[in-house]
This record gives structure tokens, sequence and C-alpha cells, in this order.
């Protein structure tokens, strides 16, 4: 098993262990696991984010942290969490984590998520020109979620 994967396995049962709240120190961290900060950071935001559901706050220098909280909540704030992190613009790519993870969660029925991806998907925005696409994606993947979660 990689160092990342043991990393984020520990991370993940530290999660469940603390009841999906975790603050730690980077540093301490890398020495446990005999790797470089950067590698921690490393899994920390390729492994831990928005589209996977959760929030990270991190604090650099020497008595910083990374604050790792898993977003656990009924549909109304999960679908706004997700609303409130696409921003301006998003691609299909990440789109997708954001489905899958909401309906992982239950939050969205397969149907649902089906019917989403597909308004979302290349081709369906192939009418639109290519540097609007992930602007019109983000505008639509947001109000279908604000629909859905007033159902």
């Amino acid at each position: 098993m990689k160092s990342s994967d043991l990393i984020a396995a520990f991370l993940l049962e530290a999660l469940e262990e603390q009841d999906g709240a975790l603050e730690l120190q980077r540093n301490e961290l890398a020495q446990r696991f005999n790797v470089v900060p950067s590698q921690i950071n490393y899994v920390i935001s390729s492994r831990f984010t928005p589209e996977r559901g959760y929030i990270i706050e991190s604090r650099r220098g020497g008595g910083g942290y990374i604050r790792i909280q898993r977003v656990r909540s009924d549909k109304r704030t999960h679908i706004m969490h997700v609303v409130n992190a696409v921003g301006k613009s998003i691609n299909a790519f990440h789109a997708d984590l954001f489905l899958k993870n909401m309906m992982d969660y239950g939050h969205l029925t397969a149907g649902e998520v089906r019917l989403i991806r597909s308004a979302l998907s290349e081709s369906a925005l192939s009418s639109i020109p290519p540097e609007l696409r992930d602007y019109v994606r983000a505008d639509l993947f947001k109000n279908m979620l604000i629909s859905v979660m007033t159902e």
C-alpha cells in the first residue's frame, strides 16, 4: 500500500472515531508516516475535497494545523453546501463527483443523478461556445439542485 493510501486510511479512521471532525498538526502527521509535509497536503487536497463532502481549514506556520470536517447533514443543507462550493464555473468531471457524493449520502436518487448528468454533459452543451460551457454548466447545476432541494 502506498504512503498516500495509508495516510488517507488513517485520516478516514480518525474522522470516524472523532465523529466526522478532526484537527491535526501537519508536521506531526508527516513524522508519523515518515513523509514530507507536502505529502500530507497532497493527500488532503486530493482526497478530502468539497466534492467528496469535506470542509478543510488550514493554517500554515510553526503552530499550523489542518482541520477536516465531514459534511453530514440533511438533504437541504448538503445541497446548499454544494451550491455554495460550485462557484461560477464547474467542469463535467467535478460536477459528477458532487453528484456521486450526493447520491452516496442518499440526497439524490439515481434517476435524478442521470437527469442532471445528461443536462450537464458536453453533448447537451455543444451549442454553447467551449470557453463558456463551464459557466453555463455551473448555473444549470446550481439551479437544478435548488429545484431538487425544494421538492
